[in-house]
């Protein structure tokens, strides 16, 4: 059960709306379930129903006229009340046990007040009724309506329950505003796919990914095709911002200009000055990136990230500093927007609709105070100037390698967030991972394939080697099923670092010992994409492995290192070119 609280200043305006045919006809037998009282004027059963609208605003608005001055100017309190799809059908009888529910518990009408607030529950469709009320009590005092919306989310929860309603996710007040009916309808009239305020919560996000300060921060708004408008102090410092789209105005055909503050609690100037400060990357030092020299910029980029991100699944686990965990989803959620951006064809939707969904999972009140978020943001940033991924050949490898551990990523992220009692952040979490799996399907299918026939190719002697590694170390898993082997993939990866000088055993413990195994979906795949890591082997096994040439030193194994973090890294590569920035949906 969904409420959805506003306020206004036209009683007779809301009124005629609700008793209305509605912007698409979509309203039918609008008539009173509700009032202060039970007996106000009804328009919807009445044979003249606009005398009888005049009289029922005349009621409500009484003791606004009569307070005068005192009145507030947005007297009209309104709050809409929805059952979920799949909810069984409601009485008018029991929508007024609700209604009643609703005005007592947010201050509207407590229960045994004589003096509370006049108002009427309106219903013009099966799954939803509609609270108008008038801020002035009978004593002539405003009502006291301190977390209002809160209030009303904590009574639909217990109504559910009483019910036996579809239990929703409680709000703790740190999601984004929802669009409002008439951005929506607004939305469908242009023919655009969203409402504005998603597009420029999108925008903002995709450009604040990687951002390094304001300055290029406000840049890559201004590439991205957004109207931009900064707002400064006498002193010349900037003091917030608003954006809108071209194209967008309002009935005097001026920019419908959006502050930060008002796409998301976090893209307020203040809030991404915090988050540039934590995370400040130097912008004379080319990222960390992992690979050969010859493999492109973006598949260098993704595979450094890969590190990064895994390291990130380390910290969501074992976090007992609950800031510097909210700090790593932050920068998990500028990584999911590099890569949205800057993914392949194939997988840009999903990719888009996971970076999406994670927004809600980086916001809670646990707050990122004075956490290092550098590796990430380094990780987004390199992407995002290494530029778009093909589909296919070592980006769309390197793709599938970064996807199979932000799945794991992402799971962390619901487990430590169900940990807290954040139910909206760790659903959110488990949506994103769906998408991620998806996006994941899509990359990895060709290597996966090229990699099982590479499995399978091998000589039976070598194999069945192999098959004894991985029994040793993963003495849970089925290496083979009714005869037919389950690890081919894996098994070439084994044949073919070793080739490249590796000791298989050891290269496995350690791709065993990065730990995050349960929770995947296939601990094959995310063992094949670690060790070509690890090994730097191609993520794309149409390249065939090179030999380490006589007189170099092998890469060296975890038999004599301790952590990932002493493998080589590339040599820096040239300084990339104006950051990229992907123009908002339309």
């Amino acid at each position: 059960m969904v409420p959805d609280i506003g306020r206004g200043s036209r009683t007779h305006g809301l009124l005629v709306y609700l008793y209305g045919p509605g912007r698409r006809e979509e309203h039918t037998d609008a008539h009173l379930v509700g009032s202060w009282d039970g007996f106000a004027p009804d328009p919807g059963r009445d044979p003249d129903p606009q005398v009888t609208l005049a009289r029922l605003t005349a009621a409500l608005d009484l003791r606004v006229k009569q307070a005068g001055d005192r009145a507030p100017a947005k007297h009209v309190w309104h709050c809409s009340v929805r059952t979920a799809p799949g909810d069984r059908r409601f009485s008018d009888e029991e929508w007024n046990a609700i209604a009643q529910r609703i005005v007592q518990a947010t201050g509207i009408a407590p229960e045994g007040d004589p003096d509370g607030c006049r108002w009427i529950a309106v219903r013009h469709a099966d799954d939803h009724i509609h609270i108008v009320a008038t801020l002035v009590r009978g004593d002539l005092r405003n009502p006291r309506l301190n977390y209002d919306f809160n209030k009303a989310q904590a009574e639909c929860r217990r109504i559910e329950k009483e019910m036996g309603l579809r239990r929703l996710n409680a709000g703790d007040g740190t999601a984004a505003k929802n669009p409002t009916s008439a951005e929506k309808f607004k939305a469908e009239r242009t023919g655009r796919p969203e409402t504005s305020r998603e597009t420029l919560r999108e925008a903002v996000r995709q450009a604040l990914a990687g951002a390094a300060d304001e300055e290029e921060f406000f840049t890559r708004l201004r590439e991205a095709g957004l109207r931009v408008k900064v707002r400064h102090a006498p002193s010349g410092d900037a003091l917030g911002y608003n954006v809108a789209l071209p194209g967008d105005r309002n009935r005097h055909g001026e920019p419908v200009w959006y502050p930060g503050s008002k796409l998301a609690p976090d893209l307020s100037l203040p809030k991404i000055r915090h988050r540039l400060t934590d995370g400040t990357i130097d912008q004379s030092v080319p990222s960390a990136t992992e690979g050969r020299q010859q493999w492109s910029p973006p598949a260098r980029e993704r595979r450094g990230a890969t590190g990064t991100a895994e390291r990130a699944t380390v910290l969501l686990d074992g976090a007992g500093d609950d800031e510097e965990a909210a700090a790593q989803l932050v920068g998990v959620g500028e990584l999911l927007d590099a890569v949205a951006q800057t993914s392949p064809a194939a997988t840009r939707a999903e990719l888009a609709a996971a970076a999406r969904a994670f927004e809600r999972a980086t916001r809670s009140h646990v707050r990122a105070e004075h956490a290092d978020t550098r590796a990430l943001r380094s990780a987004a940033r390199g992407i995002i100037r290494a530029g778009g991924a093909l589909g296919r050949g070592e980006d769309g490898g390197t793709t599938a390698m970064l996807l199979s551990t932000l799945v794991l990523v992402t799971l962390a992220a619901a487990r430590w967030h169900s940990a807290r009692g954040h139910a909206q952040q760790a659903h959110a979490s488990r949506q994103t991972a769906e998408h991620l799996r998806t996006a994941y399907r899509q990359a990895a299918a060709t290597p996966m394939r090229v990699l099982h026939e590479q499995g399978r190719a091998l000589p039976e002697a070598q194999r069945r080697t192999h098959e004894a590694t991985l029994r040793a170390a993963l003495p849970e898993q089925d290496v083979r099923a009714d005869g037919v082997p389950k690890t081919d993939a894996l098994v070439a990866t084994l044949a073919q670092a070793e080739q490249a000088g590796h000791d298989p055993k050891a290269l496995l413990r350690q791709a065993v010992n990065m730990r995050e195994l349960d929770t995947a979906a296939d601990v094959n795949d995310v063992l094949v994409w670690r060790l070509r890591r690890i090994a730097q082997l191609p993520a794309h096994p149409g390249e065939a492995p090179r030999r380490p040439q006589a007189g170099t030193r092998p890469p060296k194994t975890s038999a004599n290192r301790t952590n990932e973090r002493n493998i080589p890294a590339a040599a820096p590569r040239p300084a990339a070119s104006d950051p990229r920035s992907r123009p908002p949906r339309r």
